[in-house]
């Protein structure tokens, strides 16, 4: 098992923290926060299984899953004619959770 090293903010660098504001900044939306909450403990979804779960246009779904993507929150895999979405890094299913923990009043 490969051990992971935590880092605190200030043991970053600019480029590293420059990253880790776009990733939240793509975070940030209801539709992406939905979608993560749909593709936690390792689940791979493809764009119109995304779609029918949050009842949104398709090409909305793929505009927020593009975002996602570019800015390393989430990954994808080809199989045949369908393209499987997925978080990049396991890790941030503790952004997820944090998320929806913070948001009950």
């Amino acid at each position: 098992m490969m051990e992971v090293k935590t880092m605190k903010i200030k043991d970053l660098d600019a480029n590293q923290l420059d990253r880790a504001a776009s990733m939240l900044k793509a975070i940030a939306h209801p539709m992406r926060i939905a979608i993560l909450n749909h593709l936690e403990d390792g689940k791979k979804l493809t764009v119109t299984q995304i779609h029918n779960l949050l009842n949104i246009e398709q090409s909305t779904t793929s505009h927020h899953l593009g975002i996602l993507k570019d800015k390393g929150v989430l990954a994808s895999q080809r199989d045949g004619k369908n393209t499987f979405y997925f978080l990049k890094h396991d890790s941030l299913r503790n952004i997820v959770e944090c998320v929806s923990r913070c948001s009950v009043e």
